[in-house]
């Protein structure tokens, strides 16, 4: 009975070598970094090649949103802790919602403490 590889049409000579695949991504590493930098200035799509050409205006930006929500950080956090003012009226509000403007005051103050503590000592 012959055998079943040599039936099918297939021979028993070993193969040729393995293939290898050598792999590379062309870049795309970087292209996704820029994208994500892109989308976390708001950018559209047109700015790749700028963002990739021409770093600094972006970073600049960047630099610059950094300080705005770091300037409305701060804000919060004092609006949320100065002292009550004694002249003003008294006004009520549901165990709930107290609780909640707690909870933001508390997020905002771990925030800023974080952020205070990843600042570099000059």
């Amino acid at each position: 009975m012959p055998h079943l590889a040599a039936a099918c049409g297939e021979s028993r000579r070993a193969r040729g070598p393995a293939v290898t695949v050598i792999e590379h991504d062309f870049g795309i590493e970087q292209r996704q970094v820029e994208r994500r930098f892109r989308t976390l200035l708001s950018l559209d799509a047109l700015h790749d090649a700028n963002v990739r050409a021409n770093p600094i205006p972006y970073l600049e930006r960047a630099s610059e949103r950094i300080y705005q929500l770091e300037k409305a950080l701060f804000e919060a956090l004092q609006a949320a802790t100065a002292s009550a003012d004694d002249n003003g009226g008294t006004i009520s509000i549901g165990e709930a919602e107290h609780r909640r403007l707690l909870q933001c005051r508390d997020i905002v103050a771990r925030a800023y403490a974080q952020l205070v503590a990843d600042r570099p000592e000059t």
